[in-house]
């Protein structure tokens, strides 16, 4: 009887070993599931704190608000782009609210073809939280009087709204979209982003700043809800990136097309400088959401946990 039992024991103590293995591996497996997801969130924290030392360094100094102020002081009339761009009503230029619904419906429409659900509702929170953010912030950050300045040059204008509708569509779609899309859309997201920027800033409808502001707030967003979905489309999007060249040679049209458009939406006619400040700003501001949008800030070839398929999220998508 005693060597019938044993067998069992030991079959029991295996058992026991086995699924005490399993619980542990289920723990690791857990914490480096949410130790990934933190590591995923620091890019949304960089943009964080830019934003604030943005807003602190242009509004809350001296230095900032004097600079800012020269270079916003001209007549709305003196834009080069004022004549063309309001006559045909250039989104969001004049129809802000009319551009974002239908920015909105489109990123719906495209998860809904491509039956991306999280995807969609990434990419559509992105644009709303964008907009809403900024709005709120718009309404409720102060601009202390800190240099003597005329009365048009001392309401809050940071960060700027109609920046924020482009950013913050052009890193929804970005999302939602296949990964071998996804370039496509990045830049023509820059590009529109680039004469919004450039444009509202000679019509002296906004400062560098604002417009600056605007499109960190959209990355902030962005890459938020990025790092919130599952792993699988990001990493599709990673090893399609390494696949398809650096980063670099990648972001070269895009970015250069971007800058051509920068010029001519920045332009005035009473100066030559300052547009090139604006051209600059809007160009900056296109460059970030093409890196956001597409992934291209990590180094060439170099695999990132982010970038590494995960198939059980990805067929779960």
């Amino acid at each position: 009887m005693h060597n019938q039992e044993q067998p069992i024991a030991t079959q029991t103590r295996s058992d026991a070993a086995s699924a005490g293995l399993n619980a542990g591996s289920g723990r690791r497996n857990e914490s480096a599931s949410l130790h990934g997801r933190v590591t995923r969130l620091k890019p949304a924290l960089w943009f964080l704190l830019a934003l604030a030392g943005l807003y602190g360094l242009a509004v809350w100094s001296v230095i900032g608000q004097s600079t800012e102020n020269a270079l916003v002081a001209g007549q709305t009339g003196r834009a080069s782009i004022l004549h063309w761009s309001l006559a045909a009503g250039l989104p969001p230029l004049k129809r802000g609210s009319a551009a974002m619904a239908a920015g909105v419906v489109l990123i719906a429409a495209v998860a809904l073809l491509r039956r991306r659900w999280r995807e969609g509702v990434a990419g559509i929170g992105i644009a709303v939280a964008t907009v809403a953010t900024a709005t709120t912030l718009h309404a409720v950050l102060p601009r202390p009087g800190l240099v003597s300045a005329s009365q048009g040059l001392t309401g809050a204008s940071f960060p700027s709204g109609t920046t924020a509708i482009t950013a913050g569509l052009a890193l929804g779609a970005a999302v939602v979209v296949s990964p071998s899309a996804r370039p496509y859309v990045a830049a023509l997201g820059a590009l529109w982003l680039a004469v919004t920027a450039g444009a509202v800033q000679a019509l002296s409808w906004h400062r560098p700043s604002d417009v600056l502001g605007a499109t960190l707030l959209a990355c902030v967003c962005h890459a938020t809800a990025t790092a919130l979905l599952p792993r699988g489309e990001q990493g599709e999007r990673g090893e399609r990136g390494e696949r398809g060249g650096t980063g670099r040679s990648r972001a070269l049209p895009p970015l250069a097309l971007a800058a051509a458009a920068a010029l001519p939406a920045s332009g005035r006619e009473d100066s030559i400088a300052h547009p090139l400040v604006f051209a600059g700003v809007a160009f900056t501001c296109a460059a970030l959401v093409w890196i956001t949008a597409t992934g291209h800030s990590s180094r060439p070839g170099r695999r990132t946990e982010s970038t590494k398929p995960d198939t059980a999220a990805g067929s779960s998508l």
